[in-house]
């Protein structure tokens, strides 16, 4: 037989904002948000100047975690819970990908895709060659480079990738230690990636560093950066955060 105190706390057990339906909404909220991550979106952070101009040091962008499939490395730890990719398509050159390093694949690398599958990739005298055809590389003027130390003034170029796609890229000379490369042929399942700034980028030109990229450790393309901030804020300096903010930059599309 049923008290009315036990009715009573039966009651407070179950009425709505109680303890139970508090955790059920936080364990709700958690599982759609490492849903979200591992299908949709995830956020990443620049840390280094390889891909100035295009992304600078302390943008915040979302990569799209659908656009070229799904290995174990979308998920979240990346358990080694099945191998290959699942709905797994190849990258247009030219996309801005974040991958898993291959000799590392606990560390996230972001680099522009220049060579697909079975294509020859050289540099000569500081421009791009794919499958014997120089790249389109046209002087656009100067760009100041900022990064740890004092500025540098370097070339800015627009580079136009077979199948029209245009980017910019820095160089500091055509005369820097990767800027006259063997021809690498890209093996099947992998993909060649280069840094926007030329001279001051380790990337697949680099073998034992980089080299090929397997597809399986391809994370996703990078969409839209969402925050920016400079180097010169100070985390213990609150007032200068709001004049770090690189408020242009904020919903910039990653081309």
């Amino acid at each position: 037989m049923s008290t009315s105190s036990s009715r009573a706390r039966n009651k407070t057990k179950h009425q709505p904002g109680g303890l139970f339906d508090n955790v059920k909404t936080i364990v709700i909220a958690v599982v759609i948000a490492f849903g979200l991550r591992t299908v949709l979106y995830e956020p990443f952070n620049i840390p280094s100047g390889s891909m100035i101009p295009t992304l600078q040091v302390g943008d915040y962008l979302f990569v799209s975690k659908y656009s070229y499939g799904y290995s174990h490395y979308s998920l979240p730890l990346s358990p080694d819970v099945f191998s290959g990719r699942v709905f797994g398509r190849v990258p247009e050159r030219g996309d801005v990908a974040v991958f898993r390093l291959p000799r590392d694949p606990t560390v996230d690398y972001i680099k522009r895709i220049v060579g697909l599958p079975g294509d020859r990739i050289q540099m000569i005298s500081g421009v791009l060659h794919i499958n014997g055809q120089p790249v389109r590389r046209e002087a656009a003027g100067t760009y100041l480079s900022q990064g740890d130390g004092p500025s540098v003034q370097t070339q800015y170029y627009l580079e136009t990738l077979p199948g029209g796609r245009q980017h910019p890229i820095i160089e500091y000379s055509d005369r820097e230690p990767l800027d006259n490369t063997p021809e690498y042929r890209v093996p099947e399942g992998y993909v060649f990636g280069m840094g926007d700034n030329r001279d001051n980028s380790q990337d697949s030109r680099v073998m034992n560093a980089v080299g090929f990229i397997p597809l399986e450790n391809m994370i996703g393309r990078a969409e839209f950066i969402f925050f920016s901030i400079d180097q010169t804020a100070s985390l213990w300096k609150p007032w200068t955060w709001p004049f770090a903010i690189r408020w242009s930059r904020f919903l910039s599309v990653v081309r």
